[in-house]
């Protein structure tokens, strides 16, 4: 199944050989390019993901659908809190 916008994707050397070893990355899919390429091959544009999670580049790329895989989220950020980790607001009224 093609990748849809929004999706995280980890792209390594699976996806394509241009992405392997320390080549790899995380990608936001924002578009699929809907047009006819090899059997099993897709363009993606959407935004390479640093390690905090922030976009650093925009990016089109040529991968296969049989390499792509869905990124593990490591950022703390995104991940439920438990109860009583957040801090409580004072009223600044009172």
């Amino acid at each position: 199944m093609p990748p849809k916008p929004g999706d995280l994707l980890r792209i390594d050397g699976r996806a394509s050989v241009q992405f392997a070893g320390d080549r790899a990355l995380t990608f936001r899919v924002v578009s699929v390019l809907d047009q006819q390429t090899y059997p099993g091959w897709v363009w993606l544009t959407g935004y390479v993901l640093n390690g905090r999670g922030d976009a650093t580049t925009k990016r089109e790329i040529y991968v296969q659908l049989a390499g792509l895989r869905p990124a593990v989220n490591s950022s703390p950020l995104k991940h439920p809190t438990r109860r009583g980790s957040l801090p409580t607001r004072r009223n600044p009224l009172g």
